[in-house]
C-alpha cells in the first residue's frame, strides 16, 4: 500500500488500542513534538493531526516492511495488546518497545497464547501500567521493567477562559456563595431548583449559575423561574449582569466552563442524577479548583468518578433529596475546600503520568542511539 514518506528525524511510533484512551494518548504525542520528535500513530480511525498509518497486522509479512518504512526509533504500544511478532522483529532491529497506560491483555485464548504473552512481555524495554495490580501480574508474566504509574488524563480538563471576564465577575459577585450546575437535562431541572431553594434558607444570598444542556430552554426555564419561585433571574446571552439580588444567572453556551468551574466553589455535574448519565467529565471541575456533587449515573466517566470516589474527592448523591442535603453542607468554604484538593489531587495526577512518560520515552530513545 501506498504509504506517506518517511520525516527526517527521531520518530516514535504510537499504536493506540482503546478507542477510549484516544484523547489523552494524542496529547503525549503532542508533547513528543514539542521535544522535537516526529510521531506516528496507528490503531485509531477518527481524524488525527498527527502522521498516521494503518497498523500492521501481527505476522512477519505485514511487520516487516511496515517497519523497514517508518524506520521507529521507539515502539510504543497502549492498553494490553500483545503483538509477538512484533515484538521479535524489533529485538533484531533493536528497536526499544515500550507499553504504557498498561491493562491487563487476554489469556483466554489457552495455554499456547500464555505462552506467547509470556514471551513477548519479556521483550519490552519497560511496562508502564495504570495500577499495582496490573504490574504484579506483568512481573509474575517475566517482564523486566515495570513500574505503576496510573492513567495519563486528558488535557480537555484545562479550559481555557478570559481573565478579564473572571475578573469582573468576580467583583460582581464579592462575597457571595456560589455553586455551579453544569449541563443540566430538563429532567433534572427540578431538582436543582429545590436544592437552590433548600440552601437558600441557610444563605440566603446563595446565586446559582445554572447551565442548561439545551440552551432553548434558557427562556422558558428563567420565566418559570421568575414566576414559581419569585426569584430575579439574569441571562447571560442578553447581556444581564448578575447584580446582587439575582437569584438564578443562567448561561446558556457551554463553551465558558473554564470561566464558570473557577468562579463557583462548588459544581454539580449534570445528568448524573436523574438525566442519561452525567455528559461532562468531572476532571474538568477537579483541575480547576471546584468541589463536586454528582449522581450515581457516571455516563462515560466511570473510571474518573470512581478515582474521585476513592480519594475522598467528591459528594454523591443518590436521590435529590440527598442532593439538597449536600449542597447545603457544602456551603461551608472548609468542607467545600477539602473535597475540593482532594479532587485536585486526582486531576493533576493525570498530567505528571504523562510528563513521566515522555521522559522515559527520551531515555529510550537516548539509549538506544
Amino acid at each position: 500500500m501506498a504509504r506517506s514518506p518517511r520525516p527526517e528525524g527521531r520518530l516514535v511510533w504510537l499504536h493506540i488500542t482503546q478507542e477510549a484512551r484516544v484523547a489523552p494518548i494524542l496529547i503525549l504525542a503532542d508533547q513528543l513534538i514539542d521535544h522535537g520528535l516526529q510521531v506516528l500513530v496507528t490503531g485509531v480511525h477518527t481524524d488525527i493531526p498527527q502522521l498516521s498509518d494503518l497498523a500492521p497486522s501481527d505476522h512477519p509479512a505485514d511487520v516487516a516492511p511496515f517497519l523497514a518504512h517508518w524506520q521507529p526509533d521507539v515502539i510504543v504500544l497502549t492498553g494490553g495488546e500483545m503483538r509477538p511478532a512484533l515484538m521479535v522483529a524489533a529485538e533484531q532491529g533493536h528497536i526499544p518497545v515500550l507499553l504504557v497506560d498498561a491493562v491487563m491483555p487476554s489469556v483466554a485464548r489457552g495455554w499456547l497464547w500464555l505462552g506467547l504473552i509470556k514471551g513477548a512481555v519479556k521483550g519490552f524495554h519497560a511496562i508502564l501500567t495504570v495500577d499495582e495490580v496490573t504490574a504484579r501480574s506483568y512481573r509474575k508474566l517475566g517482564a523486566g521493567t515495570v513500574q505503576r504509574l496510573g492513567r495519563m488524563e486528558n488535557d480537555a480538563i484545562a479550559l481555557p477562559y478570559f481573565e478579564s471576564e473572571r475578573a469582573e465577575l468576580a467583583a460582581l459577585f464579592a462575597t457571595r456563595p456560589i455553586w455551579l450546575a453544569c449541563d443540566v437535562p430538563q429532567a433534572e431541572e427540578a431538582a436543582v431548583i429545590a436544592a437552590h431553594r433548600a440552601a437558600m434558607r441557610l444563605a440566603h444570598r446563595l446565586l446559582l449559575i445554572l447551565v442548561p444542556q439545551d440552551p432553548a430552554r434558557a427562556p422558558a426555564l428563567a420565566e418559570s423561574l421568575e414566576l414559581s419561585e419569585g426569584w430575579l433571574i439574569a441571562r447571560r446571552e442578553l447581556n444581564e449582569d448578575p447584580d446582587p439580588e439575582i437569584a438564578v444567572y443562567i448561561a446558556e453556551t457551554a463553551d465558558e466552563y473554564g470561566l464558570w468551574y473557577r468562579l463557583a466553589p462548588v459544581t454539580f455535574m449534570g445528568g448524573s442524577l436523574i438525566g442519561q448519565g452525567s455528559s461532562r467529565s468531572p476532571m474538568e471541575a477537579a483541575a480547576l479548583g471546584s468541589a463536586i456533587i454528582h449522581g450515581r449515573r457516571t455516563g462515560d466517566f466511570g473510571s474518573e468518578y470512581g478515582r474521585l470516589g476513592a480519594a475522598l474527592g467528591a459528594a454523591v448523591a443518590s436521590n435529590p433529596s440527598e442532593f439538597a442535603d449536600l449542597l447545603s453542607e457544602l456551603l461551608a468554604p472548609d468542607r467545600a475546600a477539602r473535597l475540593a484538593h482532594a479532587a485536585w489531587g486526582v486531576a493533576s495526577e493525570g498530567a505528571e503520568v504523562t510528563a513521566r512518560i515522555v521522559a522515559i520515552i527520551l531515555q529510550s530513545i537516548g539509549e538506544a542511539r
